[in-house]
């Protein structure tokens, strides 16, 4: 495994006016939602910069070495400010077949959730990189703000936008074990995550608040990662966790252990504070936007509150 050691590196604000690339590192999508996304991009004054080179293959957006050629010309284009994922669905972890470390010029933003979670620990733990677990074009924006299956606009614009540190983030969640606690955000889909160990991009967990969430899991399932994160000890050192709502979960039988309960039965002996219930990633609330790797405050408490102590972006 590598670690992260360094000092993290923050990508430059993204505010009305900045040029935002748009490439589909795993799964297509539809033109009519993809539309619908980048018009909500607009609306908040970026410019859009929509590279559909490549030809759907399967269930991937394009052959491997397309996208990863995709994202690369994407993120080192002059023109562009920061990036933001077409959609996830699968394919993500191809892109890393490519040594792309060796051909990261430019520092920026990376937005997206869900299958980006790959590509998010990975340019974390080889570059030290500040990426955004938030909406896609169609993953949250096609659907707009504050909608079902929609995005969370305030956190979304503080998180790619503010370069002060101090701002507060409502979970909208629900304790599992309350308390408060620091460490540096860090995780995305539980299963991505988990895809991680055994890779030289493994994530180091250790000291974080660590982001969980996962959709159409059942709770024995969702038993077996975090069997699988605590026996490979991926969960030693943890200071808090951030879990979401994990839609389309419920048990197979009535009566059954829901995946809330399955978390509290292995999670809460770790005695560090869990909140339970955030709409993050799959959700179908209004989806928040978190900065991964930098610092926070954990509140566990009522709803939830994460402050940020840091900025995720410079000036």
């Amino acid at each position: 495994m590598s670690s992260n050691n360094g000092t993290p590196r923050k990508p430059k604000a993204l505010a009305a006016g900045s040029r935002l690339g748009v490439f589909a590192p795993a799964s297509p999508a539809e033109s009519v939602e993809m539309i619908a996304g980048l018009a909500e991009l607009k609306r908040h004054g970026f410019q859009v910069v929509a590279n559909q080179d490549t030809k759907a293959e399967g269930y991937f957006a394009g052959p491997p070495l397309e996208r990863a050629n995709s994202f690369l010309g994407t993120l080192n284009s002059e023109q562009v400010d920061g990036l933001v994922a077409l959609r996830g669905g699968y394919g993500s972890n191809y892109l890393l077949e490519f040594e792309l470390e060796k051909s990261l010029a430019n520092l920026k933003s990376v937005i997206g959730f869900s299958d980006l979670t790959t590509l998010q620990i990975f340019l974390w733990q080889r570059c030290n990189w500040i990426t955004f677990y938030g909406p896609m074009v169609v993953g949250g924006l096609n659907a707009g703000p504050g909608a079902r299956k929609g995005y969370d606009e305030n956190s979304f614009l503080q998180a790619v936008g503010r370069t002060e540190g101090g701002w507060k983030l409502r979970l909208k969640g629900e304790p599992v074990l309350a308390g408060q606690s620091m460490g540096r955000v860090l995780g995305g889909c539980m299963t991505l995550l988990e895809a991680t160990i055994g890779t030289p991009w493994e994530l180091d967990t250790r000291d974080s608040i660590l982001v969980l969430e996962d959709r159409a899991m059942r709770p024995y399932q969702v038993d077996r990662v975090l069997m699988h994160l605590k026996q490979a000890g991926k969960l030693e050192g943890v200071r808090g966790f951030v879990l979401g709502d994990f839609p389309e979960s419920d048990p197979a039988v009535a009566g059954a252990p829901t995946v809330k309960e399955v978390c509290a039965r292995i999670l809460r002996p770790l005695g560090v504070p869990i909140v339970f219930g955030a709409p993050i990633g799959h959700t179908m609330r209004p989806m928040l936007t978190i900065p991964l790797g930098i610092k926070a405050r954990l509140d566990a408490d009522g709803e939830g509150k994460l402050e940020f102590l840091e900025s995720a972006v410079v000036a």
